[in-house]
């Protein structure tokens, strides 16, 4: 019982990652630099 509500708990957490970065992308962030310029050498867009 207690692996499976570790489980859940890790699912849980990998979700909310991923819907964070697909939340990021569709607002033009970029997955490799944030989308702060200053910090990646002026390399974004």
């Amino acid at each position: 019982m207690g692996t499976f509500i570790v489980g859940v708990i890790i699912t849980g957490i990998v979700i909310l990652s991923i819907r964070s970065m697909i939340q990021d992308k569709r607002n033009g962030k970029s997955l490799q630099c944030g989308g702060d310029c200053k910090h990646c050498g002026g390399h974004c867009h």
